[in-house]
Protein backbone atom coordinates (compact mmCIF):
# COMPACT_ATOMS: atom_id res chain seq x y z
CA UNK A 1 0.00 0.00 0.00
CA UNK A 2 1.60 3.59 -0.50
CA UNK A 3 1.54 5.23 2.88
CA UNK A 4 2.89 8.41 3.16
CA UNK A 5 3.64 9.64 7.02
CA UNK A 6 3.58 13.53 7.74
CA UNK A 7 6.37 14.59 10.53
CA UNK A 8 9.82 13.27 10.46
CA UNK A 9 9.52 13.19 14.19
CA UNK A 10 10.73 10.01 16.42
CA UNK A 11 7.32 8.56 16.19
CA UNK A 12 6.79 9.21 12.38
CA UNK A 13 10.42 8.11 11.58
CA UNK A 14 9.94 4.92 13.56
CA UNK A 15 7.09 4.20 12.31
CA UNK A 16 7.61 4.68 8.94
CA UNK A 17 10.98 2.19 9.31
CA UNK A 18 8.56 -0.37 10.64
CA UNK A 19 5.94 0.03 8.02
CA UNK A 20 8.64 -0.14 5.17
CA UNK A 21 8.62 -3.87 4.71
CA UNK A 22 5.47 -4.30 3.35
CA UNK A 23 4.36 -0.98 1.88
CA UNK A 24 5.84 1.63 -0.40
CA UNK A 25 6.65 4.80 2.26
CA UNK A 26 6.95 8.62 1.98
CA UNK A 27 8.00 10.50 4.57
CA UNK A 28 7.52 13.88 4.75
CA UNK A 29 9.29 16.94 6.48
CA UNK A 30 8.71 20.73 6.77
CA UNK A 31 12.30 21.99 6.94
CA UNK A 32 13.91 20.68 3.75
CA UNK A 33 17.85 20.96 4.93
CA UNK A 34 16.56 18.34 8.08
CA UNK A 35 15.14 15.94 5.04
CA UNK A 36 17.74 16.67 3.07
CA UNK A 37 20.37 15.92 5.50
CA UNK A 38 18.47 12.65 6.84
CA UNK A 39 18.01 11.19 3.09
CA UNK A 40 21.88 11.90 2.40
CA UNK A 41 23.16 10.74 6.37
CA UNK A 42 19.98 7.82 5.95
CA UNK A 43 19.09 8.30 9.52
CA UNK A 44 17.08 10.75 11.77
CA UNK A 45 20.43 11.85 13.35
CA UNK A 46 18.38 14.72 15.50
CA UNK A 47 15.02 12.92 16.45
CA UNK A 48 15.58 9.02 16.49
CA UNK A 49 19.79 8.53 16.19
CA UNK A 50 20.87 5.52 15.27
CA UNK A 51 18.05 3.65 13.51
CA UNK A 52 18.97 3.03 9.70
CA UNK A 53 16.34 4.58 6.97
CA UNK A 54 15.52 1.34 5.09
CA UNK A 55 16.31 2.16 1.21
CA UNK A 56 12.94 1.62 -0.17
CA UNK A 57 11.71 4.69 2.13
CA UNK A 58 11.50 8.40 0.07
CA UNK A 59 11.84 11.52 1.70
CA UNK A 60 10.13 14.42 1.14
CA UNK A 61 9.75 18.20 2.09
CA UNK A 62 7.13 18.45 -1.32
CA UNK A 63 3.56 18.26 0.64
CA UNK A 64 1.54 18.63 -2.76
CA UNK A 65 3.98 14.82 -4.15
CA UNK A 66 3.72 13.28 0.07
CA UNK A 67 -0.16 13.59 -0.33
CA UNK A 68 -0.31 12.24 -4.06
CA UNK A 69 1.64 9.62 -2.87
CA UNK A 70 -1.18 8.70 -0.11
CA UNK A 71 -4.05 9.31 -2.74
CA UNK A 72 -5.52 5.52 -3.10
CA UNK A 73 -3.65 4.14 0.32
CA UNK A 74 -2.92 6.00 3.84
CA UNK A 75 -1.92 9.63 4.97
CA UNK A 76 -0.87 9.32 8.10
CA UNK A 77 -0.76 12.56 10.43
CA UNK A 78 2.60 12.44 12.93
CA UNK A 79 2.04 16.15 14.79
CA UNK A 80 1.66 17.06 17.90
CA UNK A 81 -1.92 17.67 19.18
CA UNK A 82 -0.51 21.42 19.02
CA UNK A 83 1.04 21.02 15.49
CA UNK A 84 -2.26 19.04 14.39
CA UNK A 85 -4.63 22.10 13.33
CA UNK A 86 -1.56 23.58 11.58
CA UNK A 87 -1.13 20.94 9.45
CA UNK A 88 -4.55 20.01 8.95
CA UNK A 89 -4.67 23.41 7.66
CA UNK A 90 -2.22 22.67 5.20
CA UNK A 91 -3.46 19.60 3.85
CA UNK A 92 -6.92 20.91 3.79
CA UNK A 93 -6.44 22.40 -0.12
CA UNK A 94 -5.70 19.16 -1.14
CA UNK A 95 -7.48 15.78 -2.39
CA UNK A 96 -7.44 14.32 1.24
CA UNK A 97 -7.04 10.63 1.22
CA UNK A 98 -7.93 7.93 4.42
CA UNK A 99 -6.28 9.94 6.86
CA UNK A 100 -4.89 8.69 10.37
CA UNK A 101 -3.46 10.67 13.40
CA UNK A 102 -1.18 9.71 15.65
CA UNK A 103 -1.02 12.27 18.63
CA UNK A 104 -2.14 11.94 21.44
CA UNK A 105 -3.52 14.95 23.84
CA UNK A 106 -6.42 17.74 23.49
CA UNK A 107 -6.17 21.32 22.36
CA UNK A 108 -5.28 23.74 24.97
CA UNK A 109 -7.66 26.56 24.01
CA UNK A 110 -10.96 24.56 22.56
CA UNK A 111 -10.20 21.53 24.64
CA UNK A 112 -10.90 19.66 21.57
CA UNK A 113 -10.13 16.28 20.93
CA UNK A 114 -7.60 14.96 17.65
CA UNK A 115 -11.19 14.29 15.91
CA UNK A 116 -12.68 17.26 16.64
CA UNK A 117 -10.18 19.41 15.10
CA UNK A 118 -10.36 17.42 12.29
CA UNK A 119 -14.04 17.25 11.43
CA UNK A 120 -14.16 21.16 12.10
CA UNK A 121 -11.05 21.81 9.57
CA UNK A 122 -11.79 19.16 7.23
CA UNK A 123 -15.58 18.73 7.71
CA UNK A 124 -16.90 15.43 7.75
CA UNK A 125 -16.54 13.62 4.65
CA UNK A 126 -12.76 12.41 5.15
CA UNK A 127 -12.91 9.06 6.00
CA UNK A 128 -10.35 9.32 9.73
CA UNK A 129 -9.57 7.94 12.78
CA UNK A 130 -6.84 7.27 15.27
CA UNK A 131 -3.79 4.96 15.67
CA UNK A 132 -3.04 4.38 19.54
CA UNK A 133 -1.57 2.09 21.98
CA UNK A 134 0.92 1.53 24.11
CA UNK A 135 4.45 2.23 21.63
CA UNK A 136 7.76 3.90 22.53
CA UNK A 137 9.42 5.27 19.17
CA UNK A 138 12.98 3.45 19.52
CA UNK A 139 11.08 -0.26 20.48
CA UNK A 140 8.81 -0.10 17.49
CA UNK A 141 11.93 1.71 14.95
CA UNK A 142 13.66 -1.65 16.76
CA UNK A 143 11.34 -3.96 15.51
CA UNK A 144 10.60 -5.18 19.01
CA UNK A 145 6.87 -6.41 19.50
CA UNK A 146 4.04 -3.93 19.96
CA UNK A 147 0.21 -3.66 19.85
CA UNK A 148 -1.94 -0.52 18.54
CA UNK A 149 -5.81 0.08 18.16
CA UNK A 150 -7.10 2.10 15.48
CA UNK A 151 -9.78 3.98 16.47
CA UNK A 152 -12.72 4.78 13.63
CA UNK A 153 -16.30 5.06 13.19
CA UNK A 154 -15.64 3.86 9.08
CA UNK A 155 -15.13 0.06 9.12
CA UNK A 156 -13.40 -0.02 6.07
CA UNK A 157 -10.68 2.71 7.38
CA UNK A 158 -10.04 0.12 10.07
CA UNK A 159 -9.65 -2.99 7.41
CA UNK A 160 -7.86 -0.28 5.83
CA UNK A 161 -5.41 0.19 8.80
CA UNK A 162 -5.29 -3.25 9.79
CA UNK A 163 -4.09 -4.33 6.29
CA UNK A 164 -1.66 -1.73 6.28
CA UNK A 165 -0.02 -1.43 9.73
CA UNK A 166 -0.97 -4.59 10.66
CA UNK A 167 2.24 -8.13 10.45
CA UNK A 168 5.50 -8.76 11.48
CA UNK A 169 6.23 -7.11 14.89
CA UNK A 170 2.97 -5.04 14.95
CA UNK A 171 -0.06 -6.33 15.96
CA UNK A 172 -3.40 -3.85 15.27
CA UNK A 173 -6.75 -4.56 16.54
CA UNK A 174 -10.21 -2.25 15.82
CA UNK A 175 -12.76 -0.66 17.84
CA UNK A 176 -15.34 2.53 16.48
CA UNK A 177 -14.97 4.27 20.08
CA UNK A 178 -12.83 6.53 18.92
CA UNK A 179 -14.16 9.06 21.96
CA UNK A 180 -12.30 6.21 24.10
CA UNK A 181 -9.04 5.52 22.30
CA UNK A 182 -8.40 8.97 22.57
CA UNK A 183 -9.50 9.44 26.05
CA UNK A 184 -6.71 7.06 27.34
CA UNK A 185 -4.52 8.42 24.90
CA UNK A 186 -4.60 11.94 26.44
CA UNK A 187 -4.84 11.35 30.00
CA UNK A 188 -2.31 8.88 30.70
CA UNK A 189 0.28 11.47 29.67
CA UNK A 190 -0.62 13.73 32.35
CA UNK A 191 -0.89 10.14 34.95
CA UNK A 192 2.76 9.31 34.17
CA UNK A 193 4.20 13.08 35.24
CA UNK A 194 1.89 12.04 38.68
CA UNK A 195 3.82 8.68 38.49
CA UNK A 196 7.23 10.10 38.11
CA UNK A 197 6.72 12.48 40.58
CA UNK A 198 5.92 9.98 43.03
CA UNK A 199 8.63 7.49 42.03
CA UNK A 200 10.79 10.14 41.90
CA UNK A 201 10.33 11.26 45.46
CA UNK A 202 11.05 7.19 46.43
CA UNK A 203 6.90 6.47 47.60
CA UNK A 204 7.58 2.93 46.50
CA UNK A 205 5.53 -0.16 44.07
CA UNK A 206 2.57 0.34 46.21
CA UNK A 207 1.92 4.37 45.92
CA UNK A 208 2.75 3.62 42.18
CA UNK A 209 -0.11 0.68 41.94
CA UNK A 210 -2.71 2.68 44.01
CA UNK A 211 -2.28 6.06 41.44
CA UNK A 212 -1.93 3.98 38.45
CA UNK A 213 -5.54 2.52 39.49
CA UNK A 214 -6.67 5.33 40.70
CA UNK A 215 -5.30 6.96 37.33
CA UNK A 216 -7.38 4.96 35.14
CA UNK A 217 -10.79 5.54 36.91
CA UNK A 218 -10.28 9.14 36.12
CA UNK A 219 -9.23 8.51 32.36
CA UNK A 220 -12.86 6.11 32.80
CA UNK A 221 -14.53 8.83 34.22
CA UNK A 222 -13.94 11.31 31.75
CA UNK A 223 -14.02 9.17 29.03
CA UNK A 224 -17.78 7.58 29.56
CA UNK A 225 -19.33 11.05 30.31
CA UNK A 226 -18.23 12.13 26.83
CA UNK A 227 -19.32 9.41 24.99
CA UNK A 228 -17.02 6.44 25.29
CA UNK A 229 -16.88 3.07 25.94
CA UNK A 230 -15.69 1.66 29.48
CA UNK A 231 -14.37 -1.41 28.26
CA UNK A 232 -12.24 0.33 25.77
CA UNK A 233 -10.20 1.63 28.80
CA UNK A 234 -9.67 -1.45 30.00
CA UNK A 235 -7.92 -2.16 26.69
CA UNK A 236 -4.56 -0.85 24.87
CA UNK A 237 -5.38 2.47 24.54
CA UNK A 238 -6.85 2.32 27.98
CA UNK A 239 -4.83 0.51 30.59
CA UNK A 240 -2.27 -0.69 28.33
CA UNK A 241 -0.71 3.02 27.31
CA UNK A 242 -1.05 3.89 30.81
CA UNK A 243 0.78 1.01 32.44
CA UNK A 244 3.54 1.89 30.16
CA UNK A 245 3.52 5.72 29.90
CA UNK A 246 3.31 5.49 33.59
CA UNK A 247 6.64 2.99 34.13
CA UNK A 248 8.43 2.73 30.76
CA UNK A 249 11.82 5.04 31.00
CA UNK A 250 11.06 5.87 27.76
CA UNK A 251 8.48 7.66 28.78
CA UNK A 252 9.15 11.95 28.43
CA UNK A 253 6.06 12.74 30.17
CA UNK A 254 7.56 10.02 33.24
CA UNK A 255 10.43 11.51 32.80
CA UNK A 256 9.16 15.24 33.67
CA UNK A 257 7.88 13.61 36.84
CA UNK A 258 11.20 12.44 38.06
CA UNK A 259 12.66 15.64 36.93
CA UNK A 260 10.08 17.64 39.31
CA UNK A 261 10.45 15.53 42.04
CA UNK A 262 14.53 16.16 41.77
CA UNK A 263 13.35 19.62 42.30
CA UNK A 264 13.96 20.61 38.38
CA UNK A 265 11.88 23.74 37.40
CA UNK A 266 9.53 23.05 33.89
CA UNK A 267 12.14 25.20 31.81
CA UNK A 268 14.99 23.31 32.85
CA UNK A 269 13.04 19.51 32.58
CA UNK A 270 11.65 20.84 28.83
CA UNK A 271 15.45 21.61 27.55
CA UNK A 272 16.77 18.84 28.34
CA UNK A 273 13.93 16.50 27.37
CA UNK A 274 14.12 18.23 23.60
CA UNK A 275 10.92 16.86 23.03
CA UNK A 276 7.39 17.43 23.20
CA UNK A 277 5.83 16.23 26.82
CA UNK A 278 2.10 16.03 25.60
CA UNK A 279 1.14 15.67 29.29
CA UNK A 280 2.46 19.23 29.98
CA UNK A 281 1.10 21.01 26.79
CA UNK A 282 -2.48 19.56 27.64
CA UNK A 283 -2.72 19.51 31.31
CA UNK A 284 -4.73 22.61 32.19
CA UNK A 285 -7.27 21.86 29.05
CA UNK A 286 -7.74 18.75 30.87
CA UNK A 287 -8.59 19.94 34.35
CA UNK A 288 -11.11 22.66 32.40
CA UNK A 289 -12.64 20.01 30.62
CA UNK A 290 -13.43 17.90 33.42
CA UNK A 291 -14.69 20.89 35.07
CA UNK A 292 -17.10 21.51 32.15
CA UNK A 293 -18.72 18.12 32.64
CA UNK A 294 -18.62 17.81 36.32
CA UNK A 295 -15.88 15.14 36.94
CA UNK A 296 -13.94 14.55 39.54
CA UNK A 297 -10.08 14.06 38.23
CA UNK A 298 -8.22 14.64 41.61
CA UNK A 299 -4.68 13.85 39.67
CA UNK A 300 -4.68 15.67 37.20
CA UNK A 301 -6.01 18.35 39.16
CA UNK A 302 -2.54 17.94 41.39
CA UNK A 303 -0.31 18.02 38.05
CA UNK A 304 -1.79 21.29 36.80
CA UNK A 305 -1.16 22.85 40.40
CA UNK A 306 2.23 21.06 40.48
CA UNK A 307 3.41 22.53 36.99
CA UNK A 308 1.89 25.59 36.89
CA UNK A 309 0.81 26.73 40.46
CA UNK A 310 4.44 26.11 42.32
CA UNK A 311 2.69 23.89 44.70
CA UNK A 312 5.48 21.36 46.00
CA UNK A 313 5.17 17.61 44.64
CA UNK A 314 5.57 16.64 48.50
CA UNK A 315 2.60 18.70 48.73
CA UNK A 316 0.75 16.85 45.74
CA UNK A 317 0.97 13.81 47.35
CA UNK A 318 -0.46 14.83 50.77
CA UNK A 319 -3.29 16.29 49.29
CA UNK A 320 -4.14 12.95 47.53
CA UNK A 321 -3.19 11.30 50.23
CA UNK A 322 -6.30 13.01 52.69
CA UNK A 323 -8.84 12.85 49.99
CA UNK A 324 -12.41 11.66 51.81
CA UNK A 325 -12.03 7.72 51.69
CA UNK A 326 -14.91 6.37 49.26
CA UNK A 327 -16.31 3.29 47.78
CA UNK A 328 -14.69 2.12 45.20
CA UNK A 329 -17.78 0.49 43.29
CA UNK A 330 -18.53 3.95 42.36
CA UNK A 331 -15.26 5.39 41.62
CA UNK A 332 -16.07 5.39 37.79
CA UNK A 333 -19.68 7.23 37.92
Amino acid sequence: MNITILGAGAWGTALAIALSRDNQLMLWGRNAEAIAAMDAARENQARLPGFKLPPSLVLTSDLTQAIAHAADGLLILATSVAGLRPMLNAIRPHRIPNLVWLCKGIEDQTTMLPHQIVQQVLGDDVMCGALSGPSFAQEVARGLPCALTIGASSAALCERVVSAVHGGSIRVYSTDDLVGVEVGGAVKNILAIATGITDGLGLGLNARAALITRGLAEIARLGTALGGRLETFMGLTGMGDLILTCTGDLSRNRRVGLGLAAGKSLQTITAELGHVAEGVQCVQAMRQLANTHHIDMPIVDAVARVLFENEAPEKMVQNLLAREARDEGNALR
